[in-house]
């Protein structure tokens, strides 16, 4: 698997919005995952706390209860501008999960995150990109 995997053939890291000097959290993330956001910019570091410093969150999950327990403790730790991306695995996967697209909205929206963007990530997992609501900010 290259770090192109997916439909555009972006760089994973760009189609992540992972910037210079960026902060990433990932959580859950598979063994390969920094190989697969190769080639990342210039500053770029990786950190195992979420809090306000971080750029770039990156739940992987199975399971809506561990959704719903990370992403309400991260809503006050992470900075108003941060992305919080949450990848479940994709049908075509295989992968157990209770996890949809529509199910991560529906605990998410009432938080004050809204999504903007979805991609795959792997040939496993899929993405969805929250931020905070901008009137909530």
């Amino acid at each position: 698997m290259t770090p192109t995997t997916g439909y555009s053939g972006t760089p994973l890291a760009k189609k992540l919005g992972i910037v210079a000097g960026a902060r990433v959290v990932p959580v859950g993330a598979p063994a390969d995952y920094r190989t697969l956001l190769a080639p990342l910019p210039d500053g770029v570091t990786f950190g195992r706390t979420v809090d306000a410093s971080a750029r770039v969150v990156h739940l992987f999950t199975t399971e809506r209860a561990v959704l719903e327990a990370r992403l309400s403790d991260w809503r006050a730790a992470i900075a108003p501008d941060a992305a919080v991306w949450v990848s479940w695995p994709k049908k075509a996967s295989k992968v157990p999960t209770d996890i949809t697209e529509d199910a991560i909205r529906a605990v998410v929206l009432p938080m004050g995150y809204v999504d903007v963007k979805v991609c795959a990530v792997t040939a496993v997992w899929s993405g969805l990109k929250l931020v905070i609501r901008k009137a909530l900010r």
